[in-house]
């Protein structure tokens, strides 16, 4: 019976990923959008007052002047993109209240000259994500109040799943002819378990099994969103922290990658290592015959800068979205290893993420001279 049991689940997922692979763009499709497309930039956003995508976007704390006065910035220095964060949440709360708050804030970027990549699922930090007023930030510490999306009551809950398909089909359904959104992202770092998140027992009860769940379900969430008929493409990014990783070889994918790799339309992928491992995940993913671009990159600490990176990308046409823009209420600013060791009444030695202060002024000016230049500005 448990043989039975197994191929059964083998060829449900089987058949999953063929479903979702139909309506797939074709690398010659995917290849002309790119090309009619600009050497891409941004940040993945979340404006300074708002810890995390239901602050942002709750209609008690969003704040559509805080992010004008934001993208202004933005846009004086050719920022042209951003990776935004969405919540299943947000539709199950108020489906139509928020998507008149999503078009605000598109309408706010296309004024900024700035066409956003929508993300729908998160894997990272916080399992418990509640409405409501949001928890104030944790002193010291990174990222301290960001949210996964599903949570992981609904992630392991199947009867739960009709209520993600229909925030999935919803939203890109509304939207799905619209030119201000540039794609479609998925579900970020899928398989990520956060296992060196926090520094808090309290705060990584992760479900057994989570990257298998989420392997399983990643294909359906693919033929969902294709059901909705987007005219944007679609892609969920591929993740690596350490060097010598072979994204170049088929044979060395995990489960996940497969998945990924097989259904996006783009290919995306996130890398915070010193230019050489990036430049080696360049050449790797360049194998697989489709646009690429970085959606996450730029840890100071980590050797991953703009000055260096910024031009190795814009040689090859890869759109570089880096982790945060002004220091807020999200603290990326501190290391990671705040998590462990909390950054309390004192400044990192050098900020990890974000690229201005809360009042617009640059954390390094020679960055921003190194993005304008590599934008034309």
């Amino acid at each position: 019976m448990k043989r039975i049991l197994l191929l059964l689940a083998f060829v449900c997922l089987t058949l999953s990923q063929t479903y979702a692979q139909q309506g797939r763009w074709t690398a010659e499709k995917a290849n002309a959008w790119y090309a009619r497309q600009p050497f891409l930039f941004g940040p993945n956003y979340n404006p300074a007052n708002a810890i995390n995508e239901l602050e942002m976007f709750q209609a008690e704390t969003f704040d559509p002047k805080t992010i004008d006065k934001e993208l202004g910035w933005a846009e004086s220095m050719g920022v042209n993109t951003l990776r935004v964060f969405l919540h299943d949440l947000l539709w199950q709360q108020d489906p139509e209240g928020f998507k008149k708050r999503l078009d605000q804030f598109l309408t706010i970027c296309q004024k900024h000259k700035i066409r956003p990549m929508l993300v729908l699922f998160d894997s990272c930090w916080d399992p418990f994500p509640k409405l409501g007023k949001q928890r104030d930030p944790q002193p010291g510490i990174h990222n301290s109040g960001w949210l996964q999306s599903p949570g992981a009551a609904a992630l392991t809950d199947v009867s739960q799943y009709p209520r993600l398909e229909a925030y999935v089909k919803g939203v890109i359904g509304a939207f799905k002819n619209d030119q201000r959104i540039l794609l479609w992202d998925l579900w970020n770092e899928p398989d990520n378990t956060n296992n060196n998140s926090y520094g808090d027992e309290n705060l990584k009860q992760e479900p057994k099994g989570k990257p298998e769940i989420v392997t399983r379900l990643l294909p359906e969430v693919f033929r969902w969103a294709r059901a909705a008929g987007p005219t944007q493409p679609l892609t969920s990014g591929v993740w690596i922290l350490w060097a010598g990783h072979d994204w170049g070889n088929p044979a060395k994918w995990s489960a996940m990658e497969k998945v990924q790799f097989e259904n996006s339309d783009i290919i995306t992928f996130h890398n915070y290592m010193e230019l050489p491992a990036f430049e080696k995940s360049v050449k790797d993913l360049k194998k697989l015959g489709r646009p690429v671009i970085c959606t996450e990159f730029m840890a100071r600490g980590a050797g991953s800068k703009f000055q260096t990176h910024m031009p190795a990308a814009k040689r090859e046409k890869v759109g570089m979205i880096c982790w945060g823009f002004v220091a807020g209420k999200t603290q990326t600013n501190l290391p990671w290893d705040s998590w462990q060791k909390p950054y309390v009444n004192r400044e990192p030695a050098v900020w990890h993420h974000e690229i201005l202060r809360p009042d617009g002024s640059p954390y390094d000016p020679a960055e921003v001279a190194a993005i304008k230049q590599a934008m034309g500005k």
